[in-house]
């Protein structure tokens, strides 16, 4: 695992620090070396965990107590302090937002275009003009009457209102 980490290879010196560890559990370099190659990954929650086993085994170890496990709560702070300014930053940026207006559907003006609009798709109703589109790719607008519905040649492709 160890020598993987110094390729940068972190998933599998992770995967190799697992295997160790699996083998024998009351390994207390193994699970240091698990930690250092989480902390290589980004996975510093994981990494403090690892470097506790290990003291929890082998308490009396400096190494881990004064690089790895300080190191890594350092990183944690760090880490949690990011996380606190990108959420400040993103309220600030929220709260400088100009709020969206708020429209008046019932002012005289919008009854007016409404109305409008209505009287316009009325009168298109009563026409009742019809887009035939022929096989032959002939496009014709044609008026119907309510009571006769004809269409040009028996060769329509689309008829669409």
């Amino acid at each position: 695992s160890q020598v993987l980490m110094s390729l940068h290879e972190m998933f599998p010196a992770v995967h190799a620090a697992e295997m160790a560890i699996r083998r024998n559990p009351r390994s207390w370099d193994a699970w240091q070396t698990l930690g250092r190659a989480q902390l290589g990954l980004g996975e510093i929650a994981l990494a403090i965990r690892s470097f506790q086993v290990s003291l929890h085994i082998f308490p009396m170890n400096p190494e881990v107590w004064k690089e790895d496990l300080s190191w890594a709560r350092k990183l944690q702070e760090h880490k949690e302090k990011a996380t606190k300014t990108e959420a400040m930053q993103a309220l600030a940026k929220e709260a400088t937002q100009e709020p969206i207006p708020d429209y008046d559907f019932e002012s005289d003006e919008i009854v007016a275009v409404c109305a409008a609009i209505a009287e316009k798709e009325k009168a298109l109703s009563e026409a009742k003009s019809v887009v035939i589109v022929s096989a032959s790719g002939a496009v014709e607008t044609v008026t119907e009457e309510e009571n006769s519905a004809t269409t040009p040649d028996d060769t329509i492709f689309i008829r669409a209102r």
